[in-house]
């Protein structure tokens, strides 16, 4: 597949690095696997002149702005035996200054191309303050909504992540021979299988099979790589017992040898010394031989590698080809992203940050990401003249909370607040902003104070959520419901007999079973964003038709999670037909909000749906055809699902697997013919012997709204040959 890792510029810089390895002492050639931070580069410039003029720095990480990098780039460079410039890296996750949604949010546009677009604007953002790399994207595979770093991903399923892995790759890196200027080389992390850590708890051991591991978590790192990923990051975690930052099997066996992995691999910050927590290596010699060892080419952060490497060379622990391979990576994405020849930036080049482009775009992505769960017919607002606005997430307490985790630099006084989004897009409404609501606990006669004022009016619009720092890295959660008192608030203002519009904004899915049936509407609007208060009132006012649909499973209660669309087949399914069945005697099995469901202003109607054939060879493909129509009032966008279900094999497979997807726009009353395309190979699963295989047998397919619609349902068979 062609990708930057492939082109010709790539082997024009590995020419290039190869000739100027050769001109390297030994403390040059470790000093570019070192990475440093903030917390080196301090007011010692005496240590910072003695690592310069060694040539003991490769990269930086966390180091912003064009006036600080240039400055720090032309000191090194000055100051080296032999002048190689330094990448600096930070974790532009979803933008740089500008913020878009978090890629939990992204990924419910179920539209990768709006990733690549986020992903692009952010690089050009981050490439104008002095960065030339990124820490992302993350395509963690995250089932358990407890985990704070699924508001990072991409969602629970294996082939829409792989989809927006790809996507986001491009965006960062562009589809050039060369990443090039306003755009930056993408880190996929955290390799491998972080997402699957037990409790949902950060951190902490990834207990998973063979199989499961090869067709659940590592398919996204593949279709990153694929998609020209010049790095991977090492995760935290262990899997299976050796941790991810010192396993040879995933860092070389798969990601090299199988995955053809070209680029660097540097670990996550401090990785490499926690092997000594672990209880994998003894001390820190130890801790760099085995990460080192295994594949890990960049330390993230300090000098364990300075210190330790040549050591273990002279006592024949490493060899200077490992260390040779290791250097000529991280020179070869030196001289790819062209480094050598402009190592600084334009200053000037930050007048892009918060441009009116980037801007539309975080406005635009803000109301893609949304998903509408309940809607009585109270939305699309129309001739409202009366609106309460409370909740912790309303005016200016609700800036930062709105932009998610992980938001770079962005800047929380930009961020157009819900208040000031809805009295732009209804000037004409009395809009009564109702203050008091917090995320802790609030009083009863607080919550009754709020809710009397809120029923003079004739719609109330409730904003609640989650602050800003309560999901990200550290953020594992044991509850999932809404903390302090908003569910009595939001409970206390239906209460009133006044409609009340919920919005809910938060990183990760969480326990709204109890606004079922009480809202008058539901909308999940996850963390939009910089331009947050204006994607809402798109929503709220009908500018904008809500077109998201979920990509994680939103549970009744936390007790049901992990919790996830596609999982295994069991030899006693929850069919309702008897007590011994797998399932709960106090909650549905099934989610509340399924992976896939999202509602809409408009409705629409699939027809005419045919199978090209109701055989398919082991290397054929399968061709679904069928008619969509808007059958509603207004414009919108559909998201037609493909999912599949291997009925007999040789290993137990999911009840359901996605397989396909296509998002359509179409005005009211009208129609469009689809075609989704399912390869054979798109049918494989991983063997006993770890090999993808095709097998013969039998096959459900459904074209679907969501993953629990079974109405359109075909069945076909995979021939021998």
């Amino acid at each position: 597949m062609d990708n930057i890792m492939n082109s010709r510029a790539y082997k024009a810089a590995r020419e290039k690095a190869q000739a100027l390895l050769e001109k390297l002492t030994l403390t040059e050639k470790i000093g570019q696997l070192s990475q440093f931070g903030n917390s080196i580069y301090s007011s010692d410039e005496k240590k910072y002149e003695d690592h310069f003029r060694e040539g003991k720095v490769g990269s930086f990480l966390t180091l912003r702005g064009a006036e600080k990098t240039n400055r720090i780039q032309r000191d090194l460079m000055n100051m080296q035996r032999t002048p190689i410039p330094a990448i600096f890296a930070d974790d532009v996750i979803h933008g740089y200054r500008t913020t878009f949604p978090t890629p939990i949010a992204q990924s419910c546009s179920w539209d990768p191309e709006l990733t690549a677009r986020c992903s692009a604007a952010a690089a050009k953002e981050a490439y104008a303050g002095g960065l030339k790399w990124t820490f992302g994207p993350m395509v963690d595979i995250a089932r358990d909504p407890r985990w704070g770093r699924i508001m990072e991903g991409f969602g629970e399923d294996t082939y829409l992540c792989s989809r927006f892995a790809a996507a986001a790759v491009r965006g960062f890196q562009g589809d050039g021979d060369a990443p090039g200027k306003d755009h930056l080389i993408a880190c996929m992390k955290h390799y491998a299988a972080y997402g699957a850590c037990v409790g949902g708890r950060d951190y902490n051991t990834a207990d998973v099979s063979p199989e499961t591991l090869h067709e659940v978590y590592l398919p996204p790192f593949k279709a990153g790589i694929d998609a020209g990923a010049a790095t991977v990051m090492s995760a935290f975690n262990d899997v299976n017992g050796v941790p991810a930052t010192a396993n040879r099997y995933l860092l070389t066996d798969v990601l090299r040898d199988r995955f053809g992995f070209k680029g660097f691999v540097v670990s996550d910050a401090g990785a490499v010394g926690e092997l000594i927590n672990h209880g994998f290596a003894e001390d820190p010699k130890d801790a760099v031989c085995k990460a080192f060892g295994a594949g890990v080419d960049m330390l993230m952060a300090g000098d364990m590698y300075n210190d330790n490497l040549p050591a273990l060379l002279e006592e024949g622990k490493v060899t200077m080809e490992e260390i040779d391979r290791s250097v000529l990576s991280i020179l070869t994405v030196k001289y790819l992203l062209g480094l050598f020849d402009e190592p600084f930036v334009d200053p000037d080049g930050e007048k892009v940050f918060f441009c009116d482009e980037h801007l539309a775009l975080s406005r635009e992505a803000g109301a893609q990401c949304a998903v509408l769960l309940e809607n009585d017919g109270i939305l699309p607002l129309k001739g409202v003249e009366n609106i309460a606005l409370t909740g912790p997430l309303t005016h200016p307490c609700g800036k930062a909370h709105l932009l998610g985790g992980w938001c770079g630099i962005a800047d929380p006084e930009r961020t157009v607040t819900i208040e000031e989004g809805l009295k732009a897009a209804i000037p004409d409404a009395n809009i009564d902003v109702i203050p008091g609501a917090t995320f802790v606990h609030m009083e009863p006669e607080e919550i009754a104070a709020i809710a009397a004022r809120a029923a003079r009016s004739d719609v109330i619009i409730a904003a609640v959520g989650e602050e800003n720092g309560m999901a990200g890295e550290a953020g594992s959660k044991s509850d999932l419901e809404l903390c302090g008192s908003q569910e009595e608030l939001v409970l206390a203002l239906c209460a009133t007999g006044r409609p009340v519009v919920c919005l809910v904004s938060a990183g990760r899915p969480l326990v709204l079973s109890k606004f079922k049936g009480k809202v008058a509407a539901l909308l999940n609007i996850w963390q939009p964003g910089t331009e947050a208060g204006n994607s809402v009132a798109d929503l709220l006012t009908g500018k904008v038709n809500p077109s998201g649909h979920l990509t994680t499973s939103f549970p009744y209660t936390t007790g049901q999670v992990p919790i996830y669309y596609n999982h295994p087949s069991t030899g006693r399914p929850a069919d309702g037909h008897w007590r011994f069945e797998s399932k709960y005697m106090d909650c549905p099995i099934g989610p509340l909000y399924p992976f896939g469901y999202g509602r809409s202003y408009t409705t629409f109607e699939y027809s005419d749906i045919s199978l090209s054939s109701d055989k398919i060879a082991p290397d054929g493909e399968l061709k679904v055809r069928l008619t969509v129509t808007n059958t509603g009032e207004y414009d919108g966008a559909a998201v037609v699902q493909l999912y599949v279900r291997d009925l007999v094999a040789s290993r137990v497979r999911p009840v359901k697997e996605l397989k396909g997807f296509k998002k359509l726009f179409l005005t009211r009353g009208a129609s469009s013919r689809v075609e989704l395309s399912l390869p054979a190979s798109g049918l494989a699963f991983v063997d006993s012997k770890l090999e993808w295989v095709v097998e013969p047998g039998r096959f459900k397919l459904w074209v679907a709204e969501d993953s629990a619609d079974e109405r359109c349902g075909f069945d076909f068979t995979v021939t021998n040959s």
